[in-house]
């Protein structure tokens, strides 16, 4: 009996040996793969985007959460309260690529702040328009109206342009490639345009007849987006880009997010989310 006890114990030791040792190999083995997981976690490439708008914030956002992954990219997002510091941002390499200029754009920030930028992708349109709180048509802007526009080289020259192709200004024939107040040949209606800073545009709504700026920048701040008189042409030469420091492009990060960017989940994002005010141009 002892016997038959001792050898029932001795296996049932082993039983239970052989059970913790199986457990011990199968935690061993799950070991490794949480590590892995988090090893490939630490792999991701983190790139900083700079950004000035709740529009390119968004669509990082839905890049970042949607596209990101499949190349292993963590999207971090920047955001300035002006147009001037997100390039020089670049040039102090604060952040590795910016998203909220088109090219004319660029092109007069590389003169001014003495860059060498390189523009990639373009992604969409902002198009201009005149909105009016009290406002609905350009026949009733009355004598001595007040009007806002950007005071950039850039945007002040598209907002004039804008002006004239609605008949409220006229242009000199020669004027030069980018236009200022001094280029208006004809003001009929008396126009007062006071020039401010790109971003507070909008913010001058209540406070004069109309402004320049752009559909979606207007639904933001909560206000209807009729337009009076929009661009005529829906120029690609506008449309937004992702930038970089010029010897920085080829870069694999970079890289990577130029090419989501333009990903067709993309266009299919800001066609549903922003219901034509802005264009996809990919």
């Amino acid at each position: 009996m002892n016997t038959r006890r001792f050898f029932l114990t001795t296996l049932g030791s082993l039983s239970a040996s052989l059970v913790f040792a199986s457990c011990s190999q199968q935690s061993t083995q799950k070991s490794p793969n949480k590590t892995q997981t988090i090893s490939q976690k630490e792999q991701k490439e983190i790139i900083k985007v700079g950004v000035t708008g709740i529009v390119s914030q968004d669509i990082l956002k839905f890049v970042n959460n949607h596209l990101a992954a499949q190349e292993d990219l963590e999207i971090q997002i920047v955001t300035f309260n002006d147009w001037i510091q997100p390039n020089t941002a670049l040039r102090d390499k604060v952040i590795d690529a910016n998203f909220f200029q088109h090219r004319p754009f660029m092109n007069n920030a590389v003169k001014e702040l003495n860059l060498n930028l390189v523009a990639l992708n373009t992604v969409y349109l902002n198009t201009l328009g005149l909105f009016s709180k009290n406002l609905k048509s350009i026949s009733e802007i009355p004598q001595n109206a007040t009007v806002t526009i950007a005071n950039d080289v850039i945007n002040n020259d598209r907002g004039l342009r804008l002006l004239a192709a609605n008949g409220l200004i006229k242009l000199k024939e020669n004027a030069k490639q980018f236009i200022t107040q001094r280029d208006i040949a004809a003001n009929p209606k008396n126009l007062q345009i006071k020039e401010v800073e790109g971003v507070q545009v909008v913010r001058a709504i209540n406070d004069v007849d109309f402004i320049v700026s752009s559909a979606q920048t207007v639904a933001l701040a909560g206000i209807e987006p009729n337009s009076m008189g929009e661009e005529t042409a829906k120029d690609k030469k506008y449309a937004l880009a992702l930038v970089t420091l010029q010897g920085r492009e080829n870069e694999p990060k970079i890289q990577k997010l130029n090419k989501l960017l333009v990903h067709p989940h993309v266009k299919d994002f800001i066609n549903k989310e922003y219901k034509g005010r802005l264009i996809p141009v990919f």
